[in-house]
């Protein structure tokens, strides 16, 4: 999981120190850290009121709400905070973090550029910010960070923020023994710093050492119980407990909630706090609590596009197809907003429930069409996405809507770093199988369909070679397409690879069955080529079952 960006964010202000306004100053920075950020916002206003001059005031407020992902207020104070007379070319930084998210880097590098001229030899505030606003980006870039990090470094590597900063970037960098031994620096130079203890706890969860983390958690309550931030971090592992654990799942997702809520009650009920808890509801996949918190959002902010998107989940898992439809085409369509795959892929599957019949036995093939356009593009954005469509693409195969099922098992039988790769490779060959074998005589087979499903079958071999009901299944498959050398070959095949498996598999009652069928088909394609091997097929037959009457008829009929 990577770096919050409001994490990384409230503790980049307590790299400086002033004496104008301090008491204000040392408010808004403790507010930033335990991540009141509205409370932070307005201490940072009534700041700037009494002093215009203060440019930190300016630069902190703007990066509350570009962490936000408010853009536009975010700019606004990071120009007025220009022209303060005190510090006010840290809004450089600012400005050149929002260059980064638009990958114009050689523009943000020329503000940074602009932020540390001049600067005293022993300052290194400004690398810190300029190291946090690339590892903010949305588009992080560590190595960067740690590029900038590392010339602070050289002025005062004991610096408890520096090596807080240091701990962040290696740990984005996927460096984690680094990223250690800075936080523990960090804590050690100043014991206050929590967020450099809590890390460290971070630090063992992304391990999945969830017993250490949780103890870790532990040490930094019984320092502050009120450090609210400890609280998402104890709600994020047991969120991990719970997906690592099954069998335990509802119990901890209960848990992660109960810590989420404390966390919730220690920081603020802003639109944006809620609008962290409906992402972390999303996570423990409790929709109804997502939809009564979605209605409570829309109340405070009844235009803030995000909140479709939350109306929209909760609605597709709660079954109300026509308000998530609309929900979702409401954030998708709304300008500005940055739609993600999950967006497309519950439109899509919505507008395929909607067009499904109540007893789910049948799909509008125009409703069906228009969602797969949508889940298409949730694909495209994110490959892994079609991990999110086996169940879906299983209850289809369920209700016998075989064409429906293979289109949806399509997208994850061609996706290989897929965790369901293998299971939508076997629902889409016997998707596509079933769809043509009840067809009737008059109805030509899809040849298209069938070699699609012969080749998921061979797939399947592929990644595992002990499922042997795919040279069965490519035998049937081949059957069909009238391929008798192929189909020959995989039955051979299934005969060879169960005989290897020894007499007492070869005695199982659902083994012989299929057996039979593997010498009858075939003796049957080699009744009019070569009668002798037909007959050696049909006798194998009557070894396992004597009284076979197709093998019984046959052989008199080919004498």
């Amino acid at each position: 999981m990577s770096i919050n960006k409001f994490a990384t964010f409230s503790v980049a202000i307590l790299a400086s120190t002033y004496s104008v306004q301090a008491q204000d100053i040392n408010q808004a920075k403790k507010a930033v850290d335990a991540e009141q950020f509205e409370s932070a916002k307005s201490i940072l206003k009534s700041i700037i009121k009494d002093k215009p001059s203060n440019g930190n005031a300016y630069f902190t407020l703007g990066t509350i709400y570009l962490n936000q992902n408010v853009q536009d207020s975010a700019k606004i104070f990071f120009e007025k905070g220009l022209s303060a007379s005190d510090n006010g070319k840290l809004n450089n930084i600012g400005l050149g973090q929002i260059d980064l998210d638009k990958n114009d880097v050689s523009a943000a590098q020329a503000k940074f550029a602009l932020a540390t001229k001049d600067v005293k030899k022993k300052d290194i505030q400004e690398y810190i910010y300029i190291a946090r606003a690339y590892m903010n980006a949305d588009k992080p870039d560590y190595k960067n960070a740690l590029t900038i990090l590392n010339k602070a470094v050289a002025v005062n590597a004991q610096d408890a923020q520096l090596q807080l900063a240091l701990g962040d970037a290696y740990y984005g960098d996927g460096k984690q023994n680094e990223a250690y031994v800075a936080y523990r620096s960090a804590f050690q130079a100043d014991n206050s710093l929590l967020r450099a203890k809590m890390q460290l706890g971070v630090l063992l969860k992304g391990a999945k050492s969830y017993d250490e983390a949780l103890k870790a958690y532990n040490e930094v309550i019984a320092i502050n119980p009120n450090y609210g931030p400890v609280y998402r971090e104890l709600a994020e592992t047991y969120y991990k407990i719970a997906r690592n654990k099954p069998s335990q799942a509802s119990a901890n997702y209960k848990t992660a909630i109960g810590y989420y809520d404390k966390y919730m009650s220690l920081t603020d009920y802003s639109i944006h706090s809620r609008m962290r808890r409906a992402d972390f509801l999303i996570l423990v996949e409790d929709y109804v609590a997502l939809e009564a918190e979605a209605n409570k959002m829309s109340e405070l902010d009844k235009v803030n596009p995000r909140i479709y998107r939350y109306l929209g989940y909760a609605a597709y898992k709660n079954g109300n197809v026509d308000v998530a439809i609309k929900s979702l085409e409401n954030f998708i369509n709304a300008p500005g907003n940055k739609p993600i795959a999950l967006d497309y892929l519950y439109l899509g599957l919505t507008k395929i429930k909607k067009g499904t019949s109540a007893d789910g036995a049948t799909i509008d093939p125009v409703a069906f069409q228009a969602g797969l356009v949508d889940v298409k593009k949730a694909i495209e954005m994110e490959p892994l996405a079609v991990q999110d469509l086996t169940e879906v693409g299983k209850k289809m195969f369920t209700q016998k809507l075989y064409n429906e099922a293979a289109a949806i098992f399509e997208f994850g039988a061609n996706t290989k770093e897929s965790a369901s790769f293998l299971d939508d490779n076997v629902y889409y060959g016997l998707a596509n199988y079933y769809a043509n074998i009840n067809k009737g005589k008059d109805v030509k087979v899809d040849t298209v369909a069938l070699q699609k499903a012969d080749a998921a079958f061979e797939k399947v071999l592929v990644a595992s070679p002990t499922y042997l009901e795919a040279y069965l299944y490519r035998a049937r498959t081949n059957r069909l397409l009238d391929k008798d050398d192929v189909m020959v070959k995989n039955y051979e095949d299934y005969v060879a690879k169960t005989t290897e498996l020894g007499p007492d598999e070869l005695a199982k009652p659902a083994v012989k069955t299929k057996i039979i069928e593997c010498y009858n088909n075939m003796a049957a394609s080699f009744a009019n080529t070569d009668k002798p091997k037909a007959i050696e097929y049909f006798k194998k037959t009557l070894a396992i079952d004597p009284t076979n009457s197709y093998a019984t008829e046959s052989i008199k009929i080919l004498k």
